[in-house]
């Protein structure tokens, strides 16, 4: 009989922040240090009426029970979060922001907190994960890199790949990240959705994901280095396919 997966421990004061707002019944048991007693107080209340348990502990302790000296002094226990497969049609959600950032076996877990991160500071509303094994999931790391991102994004899974990407096609404009002979992203048309799609830390995207997105984007290299890392590459990207900013129109001077 398969075992019940492990609650997740979610850190920081951020994390734990967007887990109540969005996920508050999940929330098994909460953990804090002294110095969090503001932040911990709201959740400590919510978990009181619903009888389940939280305590302030020592930074040691709570290093402990979070299983890392990073967990920003609070540290909620909660039911880990099931990646449901991404349904057809697709939910508003991915169609409701500029960019879409869409995984394909993208396999650090703080590559994928970073880019979530990124993804919700840039307005992103979703992330959509490839379902190549290689990829990695919502875990304990990801969610304390993601900084409360994670939380604040809808997230599925594709159920097929690379299908999915032609599907999307209809509502999006499918674009693959390449290291080199992309068009330089303000050269991408504005106008519809982007979902843009990231690769593998080491091998980037195969050859079917490629031909199976409309476009290509590559961001041009103007020092010694020769590539970035997945997740700052990400952020770049997401920068720049957004959409520029209204500007407000100066109030009418008075008469």
């Amino acid at each position: 009989m398969p075992q019940p997966p492990e609650p997740a421990r979610i850190c920081g004061a951020a994390a734990v922040a967007a887990l109540f707002a969005r996920r508050p019944a999940t929330i098994l048991r909460l953990f804090f240090t002294a110095a969090r007693r503001a932040e911990a107080g709201p959740i400590c209340a919510a978990l009181a009426r619903a009888r389940k348990p939280y305590r302030e502990v020592p930074p040691e302790e709570l290093a402990r029970i979070a299983g890392t000296p990073h967990h920003g002094g609070i540290c909620a226990i909660a039911l880990p979060r099931v990646v449901p497969s991404l349904p057809w049609p697709p939910p508003p959600a991915l169609s409701a922001a500029p960019v879409l950032p869409v995984l394909h076996a993208v396999g650090n877990p703080h590559n994928l907190g970073a880019i979530a991160r990124s993804a919700a500071f840039f307005g992103c509303k979703a992330l959509l994960l490839s379902p190549d094994p290689r990829g990695a999931g919502p875990t304990d790391s990801a969610h304390r890199v993601a900084e409360g991102g994670l939380d604040l994004l809808d997230l599925y899974r594709a159920p097929e790949w690379p299908g999915v990407l032609r599907g999307l096609a209809r509502t999006h404009l499918t674009l693959a990240a390449v290291a080199e002979g992309g068009e330089p992203p303000e050269a991408i048309p504005a106008g519809r959705p982007v979902a843009l799609v990231l690769g593998n830390e080491e091998e980037g995207l195969d050859r079917a994901t490629i031909a199976a997105c409309a476009r290509r984007v590559t961001l041009a290299r103007r020092g010694p280095v020769q590539s970035l890392n997945v997740a700052q590459a990400a952020a770049v990207l997401i920068h720049a396919l957004l959409p520029p900013p209204r500007l407000r129109s100066a109030p009418a001077p008075a008469t």
